[in-house]
């Protein structure tokens, strides 16, 4: 049987041009296009409009930093060993980026995009949606994604504001509506009032979803977002090294009770 060929819509070189996704990216896009816009080009093959634009740029920066995580400690650490491969070292740190951490964007979206798929309107009541998805859950003794945080509480600043944002550019629509709708469900049927804040994840799910991105890139969204974060970190490091001190600390702390105490 012929295979079919091979086909790609992502771009292409000659001589003297180069062109992404239809643009020409010296004279389309450089000097034109920010880096988040470029980002949904490339994504979408089309540019964003003004609102998604504004959307879009926001749901990206607001995963760029997370603190002293581990994903930033095995970055910094890793480079400490391997100084002469930087994209290891970022790369150490994107391979921790799991549930616990920033992965739970993907697992919210999912969960939105499964009861109303892209494209489709909504035909459902987002109050008793949210009490189905909840009482699943529970029963099956399953965390919701994209609701609680350890340390924000009884909101997440950053959710709250990418819904202000999304309100504000008009793309606060009906997976917003039901990402809130569970959140305030799950305090209720839990009894923690305050205590179940949709956190950034889930905003970032219910917004990718507005934005019409499969639940499938949603996680890639969160890498993007962290890579500019870990580089951050290792730009850190380079002027004001902490990796040689977790690593000395950690070995002396971990295994004192191994060493024989001296007599006296």
């Amino acid at each position: 049987m012929e295979q079919p060929p091979l086909r790609s819509e992502m771009g292409w070189s000659t001589a003297d041009r180069i062109t992404v996704r239809g643009l020409d990216l010296c004279q389309d896009v450089l000097g034109k296009l920010a880096l988040g816009d470029f980002a949904f080009l490339e994504i979408t093959g089309r540019k964003p409009g003004a609102a998604e634009s504004t959307v879009f740029n926001a749901l990206l920066a607001v995963l760029v930093e997370h603190g002293m995580t581990p994903s930033a400690m095995v970055a910094r650490l890793t480079y400490l060993g391997a100084p002469e491969s930087m994209q290891a070292a970022i790369a150490a740190g994107l391979c921790g980026m799991g549930t616990t951490f920033a992965g739970t964007a993907e697992g919210a979206a999912r969960l939105l995009q499964g009861v109303q798929p892209l494209g489709t309107a909504a035909q459902y009541d987002a109050a008793q949606m949210a009490a189905r998805i909840v009482q699943e859950h529970r029963e099956q003794r399953l965390p919701i994604p994209g609701i609680g945080h350890p340390v924000h509480k009884p909101v997440d600043p950053r959710a709250v504001r990418l819904f202000a944002i999304a309100q504000e550019q008009g793309l606060a629509g009906p997976y917003v509506t039901l990402m809130q709708a569970i959140s305030q469900e799950a305090e209720r049927a839990f009894g923690k009032p305050g205590r179940l804040p949709v956190n950034a994840t889930g905003a970032i799910g219910a917004l990718a979803s507005e934005l019409g991105l499969s639940w499938k890139l949603c996680r890639g969204l969160a890498v993007a977002s962290r890579a500019i974060g870990l580089l951050g970190h290792l730009a850190e490091e380079i002027e004001n090294p902490i990796a040689n001190t977790l690593w000395v600390r950690t070995e002396e702390e971990a295994s004192a009770h191994l060493v024989p105490k001296e007599p006296q």
